[in-house]
């Protein structure tokens, strides 16, 4: 067989950077659960019309057909089509609807899963990755609260990584009814085209932006000038409301909408300020790239690695989930797993004590004497040590160098019986400061450190 081309996109770690990954995995699990959230998975894929129905995202979107499908079936036969989902929002707006009756609201939930996104892959950016959400979803009203507790869980869950060697996080959030307020304030009605603009403003730059405002949302220099002004507000405290205002009041864009938005950001900040200082940035720029959030937007990046982008995004949504009688407001982020996890590995920074899970390799002496190797490794993994038994009764330097290559740092020798029928004595040795001492199966451990494998802080 010829040697496999890699594909890009598609992250599969070594043992020692899945280590990494599955602890990151259970932080943010224990933390969501601290927090109440109760953990659902749904399915990899959905209805076409439902992915594409509400932001531009169908050039990413992974369509899911049997390789025999007929080439010649209709539009009609096609109506059915399935995706696989690109985030976990459009799949749980779904699974509320489907499951209101059974839900008790505000339901909090979280999900890990992988998603799919047919775009160019780059440094932290994949075609399939993991994500980790948190939303509260409410049934016909969701409380402000919402959206300045869930950005604090997040960073929570972000900052129990802190002992690891994850840099601190930042998280930059704005309001949409500030933005689509100031933007109506002004005169532009094609809220979406520019906020879609805005939202592009790290990528191509205040002058390329501009020419988007005005070649697509229809606005004046003078318009596209005052949202870019709009866009460098930036501050760690309430005062950042009084400068909007000052800004929208110079350009004739005060309106009831504006003022609801900056009532909440205004409210969302100081509570910021209070809990996690630092933490929460009003960064009026942030303007998410998907049609469905309505009020609070989030978007997070590491300290120190701002080229990475964010790790970590969301906001309030009002209208994604309903049924047509009912509607299911909602405020959620979620967290790419896979993207943090490349940076941690990638970077250095963390790295894992050892990349296999077994703490003790019990040596043969041979293999008619294998059984008695197999029963202490019995014994020892009865008790919650995980243990394996060598792969053949080599020298026992040769047991010991397998050991070593594996990471594992204790060697188990059984004993010989003796002449007069005595217990056999067996021993373990410690391959790393080469201590060899007595051990029994049915009482020994090792050092709580060298258990399992642990995450630690790289250097």
């Amino acid at each position: 067989m010829a040697r496999p081309t890699p594909l890009s996109g598609f992250p599969e770690w070594l043992p020692d950077g899945r280590i990494v990954e599955q602890h990151v995995l259970d932080v943010l699990r224990r933390t969501f659960e601290l927090h109440g959230f109760a953990g659902i998975e749904t399915r990899a894929v959905e209805p076409l019309d439902q992915l594409l129905r509400k932001g531009e995202t169908s050039k990413e979107v992974y369509v899911l057909r049997r390789l025999q499908e007929d080439p010649q079936a209709g539009d009609a036969d096609r109506a059915g089509q399935l995706g696989l989902h690109f985030d976990l929002t459009v799949p749980f707006a779904r699974y509320v609807l489907e499951n209101a009756g059974h839900l008790a609201f505000p339901f909090r939930r979280y999900q890990i899963q992988k998603v799919w996104r047919g775009e160019r892959p780059q440094d932290g950016r994949f075609r399939e990755f993991v994500q980790a959400d948190i939303d509260v979803v409410g049934a016909g009203a969701l409380p402000y609260h919402y959206e300045v507790e869930l950005p604090l869980v997040m960073a929570d869950a972000l900052g129990a990584l802190r002992d690891l060697g994850v840099p601190p996080v930042r998280i930059l959030v704005n309001n949409r009814k500030v933005a689509e307020g100031f933007y109506r304030g002004l005169g532009l009605d094609d809220v979406e085209a520019v906020l879609r603009g805005i939202d592009k403003l790290d990528k191509i730059g205040p002058d390329g932006v501009a020419g988007l405002l005005v070649g697509e949302a229809g606005a004046t220099p003078e318009q596209a000038a005052a949202c870019l002004e709009l866009a460098a507000v930036r501050g760690e405290d309430a005062s950042v409301v009084d400068r909007v205002r000052e800004l929208a009041e110079r350009h004739g864009a005060s309106t009831e909408l504006l003022e609801e938005g900056l009532g909440e950001l205004g409210a969302l900040v100081s509570a910021a300020a209070e809990r996690a200082p630092g933490v929460l940035v009003a960064d009026l720029k942030i303007a998410r790239g998907l049609d469905y959030y309505t009020g609070s937007v989030y978007e997070t990046v590491l300290v120190g690695h701002e080229d990475l982008g964010s790790i970590c995004s969301g906001g309030r949504y009002d209208t994604l989930a309903s049924d047509g009688s009912q509607t299911y407001p909602g405020v959620g982020l979620s967290i790419g797993v896979s993207r943090l996890v490349s940076r941690l590995l990638s970077a250095g920074l963390v790295r894992a004590t050892r990349s296999v899970p077994t703490a003790v390799l019990v040596a043969v002496t041979s293999e008619e004497r294998r059984s008695r190797s197999d029963a202490v490794a019995a014994a020892l993994r009865a008790r919650g040590i995980p243990t394996e038994v060598a792969p053949s009764a080599a020298k026992f330097g040769k047991q010991i160098k397998h050991a070593d290559r594996r990471g594992i740092p204790f060697v188990w020798f059984v004993g010989d019986e003796t002449d007069d029928g005595a217990p056999a004595q067996d021993e373990v040795k410690d391959i790393r400061s080469g201590e060899q001492t007595a051990a029994d199966a049915a009482t020994w451990s090792p050092p709580a450190e060298d258990l399992l494998p642990r995450v630690v802080a790289a250097g």
